[in-house]
């Protein structure tokens, strides 16, 4: 999966005789997530932030990679589950108008911390990895501003043995050094 991702990111960043424009920034904003399937769980807060790479083909499509800290989880009655991420999602972002684009792709995330022994008592582990899907839609604004919302759900359990998938939605501003 080391290697996909490596591939990835560099098709990004050395497919200049194909595009017509490369795109490289930062970006933050907010997390509300949860999780699916399980009751009794509420929304939890959090930072979200990174860097993005992308290159745009012709005047309509473009493909992005991001590098991003995220926090995510729930809340629930007896406290939080905390869930820290490395997430890197790979979208196509479809431009409508100018500007205005939509975007999907997947996903890949990597555990950095989780908090769950502390809650439950070390009966529940934490998957290592996640896939989750993204849909969003962006627009980007003059002097490299952007702006984008993403929904991002949970393609895989997040614990060993127990259904619920992450749920996300992100909102996000960035600016684009190129």
């Amino acid at each position: 999966m080391k290697k996909l991702i490596v591939i990835v990111f560099a098709i990004l960043l050395t497919s200049t005789a194909f595009s017509q424009g490369i795109d490289f920034g930062i970006k933050a904003g907010v997390n509300f997530a949860t999780l699916t399937d399980a009751s009794n769980l509420s929304n939890k807060t959090g930072f979200v932030g990174g860097i993005f790479a992308g290159i745009k083909f012709g005047d309509k499509v473009a493909i992005q990679g991001d590098l991003l800290y995220s926090q995510q989880g729930a809340e629930f009655d007896l406290g939080e589950v905390d869930l820290t991420y490395v997430n890197i999602p790979v979208v196509l972002k479809y431009f409508l108008i100018k500007g205005l684009n939509v975007q999907a792709g997947p996903q890949f995330g990597f555990i950095v911390d989780d908090n769950i022994a502390e809650v439950i008592d070390g009966v529940l582990e934490a998957e290592s990895f996640d896939l989750t899907g993204v849909l969003g839609v962006g627009y980007d604004l003059p002097m490299g501003i952007r702006v984008d919302g993403r929904y991002n759900f949970g393609l895989t359990d997040v614990f060993d043995g127990l259904d619920g998938k992450n749920s996300v939605i992100t909102l996000s501003v960035g600016y684009s050094f190129l």
